[in-house]
């Protein structure tokens, strides 16, 4: 069985101050993905030992960014989709396995007024696009940030966000057209009616405290690969970023 953990860290630099690496270590997870990790090459030396790390930075300074830290070492490992326009935040990264590919991603944020939802979507559906003629030749694995709450069980104020980045009508489209070309939100698959189980809050209003949250963060697979979901967690306890971790195991 294999152990997954994604993780925004909202700072990889912050969140090493904050215990990251105890948390790295308690974990152990065969593949751990983080995002928002806003640093630039050589900002950071994170011993990880028994690691390959991978990382795509953004070429913004102190913004956005992706890494993977996995035991087994990847055939191959694929930066950004291959769209210029859309490589430039470092928000993607895909290892290919035997068996499998494995992404971590951290999709776009609308921001306030959705006034990037025209890039948000472009970048959907252009992931989509991607991801799918990957599991056209293996099994996927995905997982990240992907800054959609889908449901209304999914955060704990549907009816006064809605339309807000992250809970507008496009953003929910949108995944719902990944989950019908063929994949599926693992934690959702194995818990339906699970509800106040969130991974992100906001740092205001002591939004954690009052578990005021939004489930954001996800592992989704191949369909292909729904009889191998042994579990999927969120690991609400865990601090150290506005986001918590996520996890699935699969019997891969």
């Amino acid at each position: 069985m294999k152990k997954f953990i994604s993780w925004n860290v909202n700072g990889l630099r912050a969140c090493v101050k904050k215990g990251f690496e105890d948390t790295f270590r308690t974990l152990d997870a065969d593949i751990f993905c983080v995002q928002e990790t806003k640093l630039q090459e050589g900002q950071i030396d994170l011993s990880l030992e028994g690691y390959h790390q991978y990382w795509n930075y953004a070429e913004k300074k102190g913004y956005s960014g992706t890494a993977i830290f996995t035991k087994e070492e990847p055939m191959a490992v694929t930066y950004g989709l291959g769209i210029p326009e859309l490589d430039t935040e470092g928000r993607l990264l895909t290892l290919e396995f035997p068996e499998y590919y494995f992404l971590t991603e951290y999709v776009p944020n609308s921001q306030g007024e959705l006034k990037r939802l025209p890039f948000r979507m472009q970048w959907e559906d252009a992931f989509r696009a991607y991801v799918s003629s990957l599991a056209e030749k293996k099994s996927v694995v995905l997982c990240g940030d992907l800054n959609v709450a889908h449901q209304e069980i999914d955060l704990k104020n549907p009816q006064t966000n809605h339309q807000n980045a992250g809970f507008s009508d496009e953003e929910r489209a949108k995944f719902t057209e990944l989950l019908e070309a063929g994949f599926t939100d693992t934690f959702r698959y194995l818990y339906p009616d699970a509800t106040g189980i969130y991974s992100w809050w906001s740092y205001r209003f002591n939004a954690r405290k009052n578990n005021a949250g939004w489930r954001i963060d996800y592992f989704v697979v191949s369909d292909d690969l729904r009889g191998k979901i042994a579990d999927a967690k969120i690991h609400t306890d865990i601090l150290g970023s506005d986001h918590c971790p996520v996890e699935v195991d699969l019997n891969i």
